[in-house]
């Protein structure tokens, strides 16, 4: 499949590798195929790396908490249910380190962009004081926001278009001092965030 083809393009530029799962991901799959696909386990999970916490959350469920899978969801309709708002706020009192989070939709606005229970997800991590930035996409957009105290980073999308002038990409940079650089390519502007 082209999944398999692309991971395994990906594998060889890098061994550890994180998928986020937005809404073109399951557009024609199901959630299990993608990550089968990917050789990935769980849709939202933690991992530690470098003394910081790193949170990976799936939005990809629609307000009645049906997962999305095979074009059976509407884009502007994500939300993230119960049972991983439970668990993201398990893991973040479980931790004490610097936390990054990393989600397709948007977590910063109440448009059709942005997750539906973004207001309660902001909360739980506002409340852990230990998120310093969230990475995000979805709107295909450069844009930066910070809310109560968190950066909300919109990146835009790799692909947009044909050639190299409509991509974007970006290489992360977190030192240990907690500075976190985002240093962006064709269309992504770079960002120092802290």
């Amino acid at each position: 499949t082209y999944l398999k083809t692309i991971n395994q393009k990906f594998s060889k530029i890098c061994s550890n590798r994180h998928y986020v799962l937005g809404n073109h991901c399951v557009d024609t799959l199901k959630k299990e195929e993608f990550l089968k696909g990917v050789g990935q386990k769980e849709s939202y999970y933690s991992f530690d790396q470098e003394g910081f916490h790193f949170i990976v959350l799936d939005a990809c469920f629609r307000s009645d908490g049906v997962a999305y899978e095979r074009k059976n969801f509407h884009w502007t309709d994500a939300n993230i249910p119960p049972t991983e708002l439970k668990w993201l706020q398990e893991d973040l009192k479980a931790n004490e380190k610097p936390v990054i989070v990393l989600a397709h939709q948007r977590l910063d606005v109440s448009n059709n962009h942005g997750v539906k229970n973004n207001r309660e997800v902001r909360s739980l991590l506002e409340s852990s004081g230990n998120v310093i930035a969230v990475f995000q996409g979805h709107s295909h957009q450069n844009d930066l926001n910070i809310i109560g105290g968190i950066h909300y980073c919109t990146l835009v999308a790799m692909v947009e278009g044909m050639g190299l002038a409509h991509n974007g990409f970006s290489i992360l940079n977190i030192d240990k001092q907690g500075s976190v650089q985002l240093t962006g390519f064709q269309k992504q502007k770079s960002r120092q965030l802290t």
